[in-house]
């Protein structure tokens, strides 16, 4: 019984880790869809949409 607790223990960290890599997505998502609509204002989209999509990285 003590090896089936730990495949439980292992498969539910797994799971928990794969929950917060995908969090993390989403937390970005928001920074990069903006980043990609500044970018057609012309002059400073480029610079600005820049920025915001720093940001989605650094969230990543």
């Amino acid at each position: 019984m003590p090896a089936h607790k730990s495949l439980v223990t292992r498969m539910i960290a797994i799971l928990l880790l794969a929950g917060a890599v995908s969090a993390c997505s989403a937390a970005a998502a928001p920074c990069r869809a903006t980043g990609s609509v500044v970018r057609i204002v012309p002059l400073i989209g480029d610079i600005v949409g820049g920025a915001l999509e720093t940001c989605g990285d650094v969230i990543d």
